[in-house]
């Protein structure tokens, strides 16, 4: 059974409550170098961090095939990976982080992947702040 996504390390779980829809195993915020952020309530926290780990790695991977598909500076867009049992998507969710999420066999990958775009610019918005700047108080 799954860690309540109210824990108190999970704050930002609420984002996920969009990806809540039939076939949807669960969903993960992570930074791009694999820590989680936030997950949903469908899996406990330590899967969570594995599976941020993880997805940080197939995220690097489809990175380095890029230039297979146009040239060096080619950006990953989303990956997808297809198991016998589900799917794992992955995507872009502003500045240093990705959003994971794990699905069955059973679903419109067109409505979880629009979701995820859709969240995803949200995300964005949330997590994002303005860089500091070092202040000179001569």
């Amino acid at each position: 059974m799954g860690t309540p996504a109210t824990d108190s390390g999970n704050k930002l779980a609420w984002l996920l409550e969009d990806l809540e829809i039939p076939g949807v195993r669960f969903a993960v915020l992570l930074s791009e170098d694999g820590l989680r952020i936030a997950h949903s309530a469908g899996v406990a926290k330590d899967d969570a961090e594995r599976f941020a780990a993880a997805a940080s790695g197939l995220r690097s991977l489809g990175k380095a095939l890029g230039e297979f598909c146009g040239g060096s500076g080619n950006s990953v867009r989303q990956n997808m990976t297809e198991y016998d049992e589900g799917m794992i998507l992955i995507t872009a969710a502003g500045e240093g982080a990705l959003l994971g999420v794990s699905t069955t066999t059973d679903i419109d990958v067109g409505l979880i992947a629009h979701r995820m775009n859709e969240l995803a610019g949200r995300v964005g918005r949330e997590l994002g702040a303005e860089p500091r700047r070092r202040v000179d108080l001569r």
